[in-house]
């Protein structure tokens, strides 16, 4: 694999931006299309914060299936709804959280539970309007308004946080929460950009860079890397030629949501 443009003592926006294309090919360039409708992707990011995304899919459809709707969630007895949701890590915190967000969402719309009027205000807005909610914080309030809406904006999560920290363009002190805006401002505001940015490099967490023993042979950065330098020393020539230009998905196994 050729060197890429950025050097280990390069700035951290060249790093942000090598690192983006680097891993735009490593895993493929993604057209921002949302996963899920915006209600499902917000509520099911409140159920799965401490939760696997099995428990956090069981909990969604276990409430569905007990109250129907909407409209059922919201009128469900608070402890059968804990209940329902008990695959969640804090089900009797969830469940009156979940409840009061729909009831804002339903006072803001007039008795819809429809998340669309998003698209239509300002960035600020949105995320002043979403984070003001119980249980709902930068990251969650980032995936729905860059998922479902295209906005401008960066989820981190505890993958893109490392990941960030160890090729070195974000501060070893810098928190998460703090990280959201930091990172944002290195790259361009674009929501397809920022899009491929956050899943690829969510998935170079999981797959590659992982809190324990990450998989530098394997790693594509490894020619800007600070972790791998302060491991390994400068990558040699004949390493970055041995890194795989690409995802094998057949050898590696299929990337997830």
């Amino acid at each position: 694999m050729p060197a890429p443009d950025a050097t280990y003592a390069s700035p951290a926006a060249e790093k942000a931006w090598a690192d983006h294309a680097i891993l735009d090919f490593f895993y493929g360039h993604l057209p921002p299309a949302p996963r899920r409708m915006p209600m499902r992707e917000l509520i099911s990011t409140v159920l799965s914060h401490r939760t696997t995304h099995a428990d956090e899919e069981l909990a969604y459809d276990r409430m569905l299936a007990a109250y129907g709707d909407w409209p059922g969630v919201l009128a469900a007895p608070t402890a059968e709804l804990a209940h329902a949701i008990r695959t969640t890590r804090w089900p009797d915190t969830q469940a009156p959280r979940i409840q009061e967000i729909l009831r804002r969402i339903q006072t803001e719309t007039g008795g819809a539970f429809d998340l669309d009027f998003l698209a239509e205000w300002p960035v600020d807005r949105g995320m002043a309007w979403l984070t003001d909610m119980p249980g709902i914080g930068l990251k969650t309030a980032s995936l729905v308004l860059l998922f479902n809406y295209h906005k401008p904006v960066l989820p981190v999560d505890a993958h893109v946080h490392r990941v960030a920290q160890r090729v070195g363009f974000l501060g070893p002190k810098v928190s998460v929460e703090k990280a959201h805006s930091v990172l944002l401002a290195l790259l361009p505001a674009d929501g397809e950009t920022l899009f491929n940015f956050h899943k690829h490099n969510y998935w170079h967490g999981q797959q590659i860079c992982f809190f324990l023993k990450p998989n530098c042979p394997r790693c594509p950065l490894k020619g800007f890397c600070n972790y791998y330098q302060e491991h390994y020393g400068a990558a040699t020539a004949e390493a970055l030629a041995a890194t795989p230009s690409q995802w094998d998905p057949a050898a590696w196994g299929k990337l997830p949501h």
